[in-house]
């Protein structure tokens, strides 16, 4: 690498700040050790910025437990009845209910938390339509801050080894998982304290209140057994930023990445939990094409999480993938994944973020190789240039500290090998059939999977895109030839459905109409002997007309109780995407089938012969509301009976969740008895069997289509 430089302020880093030490910890055991013994030191302050949060994780298990709580919850719990002077702030993301499986309900409500007058514990939805808050940041006393891809989430912890069957791999439930592997780094001193601006810039965002200092005499909180891998080094944070109600948009992690491609000169060494950036796969292309460009080494998930992203993220990674492979003239690319046969059918779940050019350069942080990650989610970076001898050193160890645990051998062998073959490729290569292994990535993917699965701008958009322009992309409007009649009535009633989509955004109707005052309304049709068929209809209609269907449904459920209110609200979300799926019928099935031969006509047919996967699939994947698919469906090929059976599948275990959760915790907050307590914890437990078991079966039946 010449002497140019590749991080600028400003352009691609928002500052480059002095740390003192930084430390690169791989997986959780050590991210999650050094984090339990951080916490135990806190004084003053610490922000957790996170997509994910189980107060149920085990931070240290096994033989490193210690006399404090290994629960994250409890550890809380127990520092702050400690130091009266230490307040936790808490910034989780407000997930989508495609999330729903994956999460813990409501954390808050643990008893030892909802006592803490000193933990502040928000949902943070200051996102675009479609985004998320992936930010993976915590922050102490302003002293150090860990940045990376790891959120205090249940699924995160593993030790390096990966082992098939480690026993201190199970999750709250006691349910074991698979293999995963991350990273996080540590940082101190003027680094840390940038990360602490964002984090407090962040809840002032959220919440509206403004965070003090803590106070610059805190003593030395650093883990005291973290050795670390740089000292006296600065460190870039970059970040991904939204244009959302008047803040502008920030680039820098996308920007970054292409300037780092850019610049290499002999090796660019990606790990990355997805891999669908078809900026970053552009430049990746031009770099290969050169006939002395650099090797391209990319590791990532033999699949991804379940059957959703397999297919949806993962088609992408396919064409992505292929496009790269056809710009490999030279033979200089390998896109591989971490094989470890005693694994039997299971996979290391691979999700670091992480990029290493030429061991001059290091790059470690929550944003992934996909569109989303460039200018639709939230994201924060941090990033090592080397200036002298020894950050070049450290940069290279901590690659060959990587490859070691991919390839399973000492570090001492693998500079063996690395030095016989003068390549990483063919180190690869040579090692392709061993064990424990990088293997090379089948990139192929089924013709009609690939046929079926829409492009990037609706499953991993690059920018926020708003419902309407949603509606617009999946059934474009092409030249009328009906009668002007027909016209204007269309426009009429998609100009209604938009009205009152503002009306309900930037009119009082929202506060009007919340669960409180629903109910107040619905309840005074308690004694009306037809009250199931008005409340059906009316919760129909109010959904029809772009209403959320969770304020209905939540009222139902408070005001009828959980089998009555249940039975209302999916009677009602369905008579509702009926009559959605008829008016567009009505609108626009006789546009589409005039567009025969192009390609929205022969996605619409793949949909009809993939009919209720297909619903399924939108009905759980947050891209447009519940009425704007309904009219889409309408307007396309699928098939009444493949609609209604995809949305009943695709919104039951959400609405039945809903409701009987939001109806047992009413009664035990109204009467907080034994009985009324245990009741809830049993409807806690059947409704995650429920939901458990409807994910297997679409497990089963994503496989056998």
């Amino acid at each position: 690498m010449d002497d140019k430089k590749i991080i600028r302020v400003g352009e691609n880093c928002w500052r480059s700040r002095n740390a003192n030490r930084a430390a690169l910890l791989v997986d959780g055991e050590n991210y999650f050790g050094a984090l339990h013994t951080a916490i135990m030191q806190a004084q003053y302050a610490v922000y957790i910025l996170a997509w994910d949060i189980d107060s149920r994780l085990r931070l240290v298990r096994g033989e490193k437990q210690t006399d404090a709580p290994a629960e994250l919850g409890d550890l809380i719990n127990a520092v702050l009845e400690q130091k009266p002077e230490l307040n936790f702030y808490i910034l989780n993301w407000d997930w989508a209910m495609l999330y729903t499986l994956e999460r813990e309900w409501l954390p808050l409500f643990r008893p030892g938390w909802k006592k803490q007058d000193r933990l502040h514990y928000q949902l943070d939805g200051e996102c675009p339509f479609g985004g998320s808050q992936h930010q993976k940041i915590v922050v102490i006393d302003d002293k150090i801050a860990f940045c990376g891809g790891i959120d205090p989430g249940k699924h995160r912890w593993d030790s390096s080894d990966h082992a098939p069957e480690d026993k201190r791999r199970i999750d709250p439930d006691n349910v074991a998982y698979p293999p995963f592997h991350d990273m996080q780094m540590l940082v101190d001193g003027e680094a840390a304290k940038s990360l602490a601006e964002l984090a407090r810039e962040r809840w002032l965002k959220a919440t509206g209140q403004q965070l003090t200092q803590p106070p610059h005499y805190v003593e030395d909180i650093w883990p005291h057994y973290i050795r670390p891998d740089f000292q006296q080094v600065n460190i870039a944070i970059s970040r991904t930023q939204p244009e959302f109600e008047g803040q502008p948009e920030i680039t820098e992690v996308e920007t970054l990445y292409l300037d780092a491609i850019a610049a290499a000169e002999k090796l660019i060494y990606i790990e990355n939990q997805y891999f669908t950036s078809w900026k970053v796969a552009e430049v990746l292309a031009q770099r290969l094409a050169e006939s002395d460009g650099p090797e391209v080494v990319i590791v990532c998930p033999k699949m991804t999480g379940g059957w959703l992203e397999q297919h949806t993220m993962d088609v992408l990674r396919s064409r992505v993938s292929r496009k790269l492979c056809d710009a490999d003239k030279h033979d200089r690319l390998r896109i591989c994944y971490p094989h470890h046969e005693a694994l039997g059918e299971m996979y290391i779940s691979l999700h670091s973020k992480m990029m290493i050019v030429d061991d001059c350069f290091l790059r470690i942080g929550s944003a992934n190789l996909s569109n989303r990650s460039m200018g639709l989610d939230s994201e924060c970076d941090l990033a090592i240039e080397a200036e002298n001898a020894d950050h070049i050193q450290a940069i290279r160890a901590f690659r060959q500290r990587l490859l070691s645990e991919h390839l399973q051998l000492d570090e001492t062998e693998l500079e063996s090998l690395l030095a016989e073959h003068n390549s990483l490729i063919q180190v690869l290569d040579a090692r392709n059939q061993f064990p424990r292994t990088l293997r090379q990535l089948d990139c192929e993917i089924d013709e009609n999977i690939d046929g079926l699965t829409p492009t990037a701008d609706y499953i991993d958009p690059e920018r926020p895109v708003d419902s309407v322009e949603m509606s617009r992309k999946l059934v474009p409007i092409d030249e009328p030839k009906s009668p002007k009649k027909q016209i204007i009535i269309a426009a009429l009633i998609l100009l209604a459905v938009v009205a009152l989509t503002a009306l309900w955004k930037w009119t009082p109707l929202n506060e009007w109409l919340t669960p409180e005052n629903l109910k107040q309304l619905i309840s005074r049709l308690n004694d009306n002997p037809f009250t199931p068929v008005i409340v059906i209809t009316g919760f129909a209609i109010a959904g029809l007309f772009a209403i959320p269907l969770t304020i209905l449904v939540v009222a139902v459920a408070i005001s009828f109780g959980a089998w009555p209110g249940s039975i209302y609200a999916i009677l009602g979300s369905m008579l509702s995407a009926i009559l959605g799926y008829f008016a567009g019928e009505w609108l626009g099935r006789r546009s589409v089938s005039k567009m025969a031969g192009s390609k929205l006509n022969r996605l619409s047919k793949r949909l009809a012969n993939h009919g209720v996967m297909a619903i399924i699939t939108v009905r759980i994947i947050p891209v447009a509301p519940f009425t704007v698919i309904n009219l889409v469906a309408g307007a396309s090929h699928i098939k009444l009976k493949d609609f209604i059976w995809g949305t009943l599948l695709g919104m039951l275990p959400g609405i039945l969740a809903i409701t009987v959760f939001a109806n047992s915790l009413l009664r035990v907050v109204q009467q907080p008895e034994p009985i009324e307590i245990i009741i809830f914890i049993m409807v806690v437990l059947g409704i995650g069997s429920l939901m458990y078991g409807v994910k297997r079966w679409l497990n089963r039946i994503s496989t056998d289509s």
